[in-house]
């Protein structure tokens, strides 16, 4: 993401091609909430998973883009809040507050009208933590996203273990079960409650959402090491210089090669365990929420690699993605309008009546509307709409604390 202050210094290509691929891929997820009830997201059985199209999709999205964009978008939110830092300027860690402030009311306004699964905030409150971050060296950097990785792991295996041991116990009927069942499963009775919910009007959604903001609170809080894992990676590769284009193309496809040779067939094992066992919600919460963190992790580093190394070339399709990539914020938020305008029954009302590979295909929409837009607007206008209205606010909001 990229952070509100335009940079004096020269932009990075690859650097903004990357926030471009990053944003992009994250549609492809997005598309899958917005299109289908919510245990849908994590399990293909739930809910529109009726052909082999449909598996395959799961598959994909699994192995190649679940949880790799949102890695690769927080990593870039830590480069973005890393580089306004060591600009330096009057009272840096004010306006740095002031920013994860403003950006957090966006997050909350956006999960309110369009988006539930909305990641500002969260990252708005992982910033909060980059005071105990930004003095570290590269090596520290990267060792504290790793430990984060860790207690992630540890932290949701303790919340699904009892889920997992009743499943492989063969009990039936345990609160552990009936609540993953609820989340990530089958429950007829949850998935009908989940299709009219989301068939609600703008109205009824803006009032129970509101209402839900102290519980959202408690997920949010969840998901801090798991993001904050992922904002001090990209901050150690920063400071390590791999995400300044400082390293030789060798290096990077050596780190991409690596990373891919652990994660991928990890992540192709943990899907056949799934396909397996028959996507049992006591298993399809932890795989895709807890087991699968650490090859997430590692696959969204082999692509920012990859991404250094071939996007830094000055080619139509790179420069396109590094318009994209400078309007990361809008094409984010606009990226929620499109799929709304798609889905909501304000929109063309298509909740729950896609499958999944019709909801994934569907996504193309926002992806083909943003590789349109974002050259025009950066090359007559500059910064995007969003990105100016974070600056504006985290300015007023820094100069009326020091009044």
């Amino acid at each position: 993401m990229t952070a509100p202050d335009p940079s004096p210094v020269q932009r990075i290509p690859a650097l903004d091609a990357l926030r471009g691929l990053a944003v992009i891929g994250i549609v492809g997820m997005n598309a899958l909430a917005f299109a289908l009830p919510s245990p849908a997201y994590y399990n293909p059985l739930s809910f529109g998973g009726v052909g082999a199209a449909d598996y395959w999709v799961w598959l994909g999205s699994f192995v190649f883009i679940e949880d790799k964009f949102r890695t690769l978008f927080a990593m870039l939110f830590g480069v973005g809040c890393l580089i306004l830092l060591e600009k330096g300027g009057a009272r840096p860690w004010r306006a740095h507050y002031a920013r994860m402030i403003v950006l957090f009311v966006i997050g909350i306004v956006h999960a309110t009208l369009l988006a539930s699964n909305d990641v500002l905030r969260a990252y708005a409150l992982a910033g909060l933590a980059l005071p105990l971050l930004a003095g570290l060296s590269a090596r520290a950097l990267v060792s504290v996203g790793v430990g984060l990785v860790v207690v992630h792991m540890a932290l949701g295996l303790t919340a699904f273990g009892s889920a997992m041991t009743d499943f492989y116990q063969h009990q039936s009927g345990t609160d552990a079960l009936l609540f993953v069942e609820r989340q990530f499963g089958r429950d007829p009775a949850a998935i009908a409650a989940l299709l009219e919910q989301g068939r609600e009007g703008l109205g009824e959604r803006i009032m129970r959402r509101g209402l839900g903001i102290p519980s959202q609170l408690l997920a949010l809080l969840a998901s801090l090491p798991l993001n904050l894992a992922a904002i001090a990676l990209g901050m150690g590769l920063w400071k390590g210089g791999m995400l300044k284009g400082e390293w030789r193309t060798f290096h990077l496809q050596r780190l991409a090669g690596l990373a891919a040779l652990v994660a991928l067939p990890a992540l192709l094992a943990l899907a056949a365990w799934l396909v397996d066992e028959g996507f049992p919600a006591a298993l399809a919460g932890p795989v895709a929420l807890v087991i699968s963190a650490p090859f997430d992790t590692l696959l969204g580093v082999a692509y920012a690699a990859l991404a250094m190394a071939f996007l830094g070339h000055d080619s139509g399709f790179a420069r396109r993605l590094a318009m994209v990539g400078r309007l990361s914020l809008t094409n984010y938020l606009m990226t929620s309008v499109i799929l709304a305008a798609i889905f909501a029954p304000w929109g063309l009302g298509l909740f729950g009546e896609v499958t999944r590979w019709q909801a994934f295909a569907l996504g193309l929409v926002p992806v083909a509307a943003m590789l349109a837009w974002s050259p025009l607007w950066v090359e007559r206008l500059g910064q995007g709409p969003f990105e100016r209205l974070w600056r504006a606010g985290a300015r007023a909001l820094s100069y009326s604390r020091e009044a």
